[in-house]
């Protein structure tokens, strides 16, 4: 793509751009696959996107519907192409028709993104918890393991109460069929797992070692499907025995570990590894508050309109995904005014932390590496951060990633240079310790 940039005054700049045909191409080419994703679009063998819509939804001429679609993505292109850094997306213009295989002539008045200075760039003051797993946390975590590892043997017989564990011998039939997957001459059964229906252990609750009994049970929801014909006897009352950490078990189980106590070890080691995990990512959304209260600068109406319908978009999208409408998601919000309240602030808190980072990254005359920008592609593609950083720059949305990149690299640095001190969560209302 071909940019030329002029200056229009006001911290805008003009770009001229022509697109070649491959590019028009590609640009059809995405907007007919998030077309197909939003419309429900089966995709058929040997089909186009737009034969396919045109037989599903009757659609004859699917370039003119996403036409506007396409035009919009090529706009990032000419952004990222001068390497600029909008503050809100801009939308390009054209006197052309967009079409396939030819190329394509477009202008955009593009906002740059403002530079703001902050009060300080004095070191931020965190107070976060210690680094520390109280003993009971990792018992209780190793006899979670243990418990994985339970054996049953058996009981006393008695009647069998809800909870119990027992060994069965089950012919179960629906319509005289029997079900194979079901019958069994012996195998554990738990009370209350889940591997039958409610009514199957109500039927089996009182019955005694060694009483057969023969009862029909549904399954919940499925009234349609009838009715199964079941014959129980209970051949043996069992009790979970949970093992004990020992070097033979741990020699027998996790031959990794040299002993008992190494297991032990190790298991503290991972909480511990957890827990300053944690502690970490807390640090760096604090250190990012901490250093947006010395940001005092004057944002425009125009960017924070644009920040705002950006977020709601994101909520829709999510709270679509999870089945609830948004006017149901609002009123759980409080109603109108309150998720409005809401939005407001979270529009202006995601702006001014991330103009503060900007701001530090230029004080400290910070540099981007080509790790930087892999490690906030990893937030887009944990398994594949190269793969997200093609993603993003296959998009034209480079520009977008690098302004990661840098924000990341200048909350790293916030993090490694604070005043940290730790508070003790037992002891509220005390000074921390340095």
């Amino acid at each position: 793509m071909k940019v030329t940039e002029k200056k229009a005054g006001d911290g805008r700049v003009r770009l001229d751009a022509v697109a070649s045909p491959a590019e028009v191409n590609h640009a059809f080419k995405v907007a007919e696959q998030s077309f197909a994703q939003q419309a429900g679009l089966r995709p058929v063998s040997g089909k186009t996107v737009a034969q396919a819509a045109e037989e599903q939804l009757g659609i004859k001429d699917l370039d003119s519907i996403i036409r506007k679609d396409a035009l919009e993505f090529l706009a990032p292109f000419a952004i990222d192409k001068r390497n600029l850094v909008p503050a809100y997306p801009s939308s390009p213009s054209s006197t052309e028709v967009l079409q396939r295989n030819k190329p394509f002539e477009f202008s955009q008045v593009v906002t740059l993104k403002p530079d703001y200075e902050l009060d300080s760039y004095d070191p931020v003051s965190l107070v976060v918890p210690p680094l520390h797993i109280d003993p009971s946390e990792v018992e209780a975590q190793i006899a979670q393991i243990l418990d994985n590892y339970a054996d049953y043997e058996p009981a006393d017989p008695r009647p069998i109460q809800p909870g119990d564990a027992m060994d069965v011998a089950l012919s179960v039939s629906q319509e005289g069929k029997p079900l194979d997957a079901l019958n069994t001459d012996n195998r554990l059964y738990i009370m209350g797992m889940g591997f039958m229906p409610p009514s199957f252990d109500e039927n089996v609750v009182g019955m005694n070692v060694g009483e057969t009994k023969t009862f029909s049970f549904a399954l919940p929801g499925a009234e349609s499907e009838g009715e199964f014909e079941c014959t129980v006897t209970i051949n043996e009352l069992k009790r979970k025995k949970v093992p004990e950490l020992t070097d033979e078990w741990v020699a027998s189980h996790f031959p990794m570990y040299p002993n008992a106590e190494a297991m032990r070890q190790f298991v503290e080691a991972s909480m511990t590894d957890e827990l300053r995990r944690q502690r970490d990512e807390l640090m760096t959304t604090m250190a990012a508050a901490e250093i947006a209260k010395r940001f005092h600068g004057k944002i425009d109406d125009a960017v924070y309109e644009a920040m705002r319908k950006t977020l709601l978009e994101n909520m829709q999208l999510n709270v679509t995904a999870q089945g609830v409408s948004m006017n149901d998601f609002i009123q759980s919000q409080g109603g109108e005014q309150q998720f409005g309240m809401m939005l407001m602030l979270q529009t202006r808190q995601m702006l001014v932390q991330g103009y503060a980072l900007d701001a530090v990254f230029r004080h400290e005359k910070m540099e981007l590496t080509d790790e930087d920008v892999l490690a906030a592609a990893a937030s887009i593609n944990p398994q594949n951060p190269a793969a997200g950083k093609r993603s993003m720059e296959e998009m034209g949305r480079g520009f977008a990633l690098r302004e990661m990149a840098a924000r990341t690299k200048a909350n790293k640095w916030l993090v490694e240079n604070a005043i940290v001190s730790e508070f003790d969560p037992e002891s509220q209302g005390d000074e921390p310790t340095a």
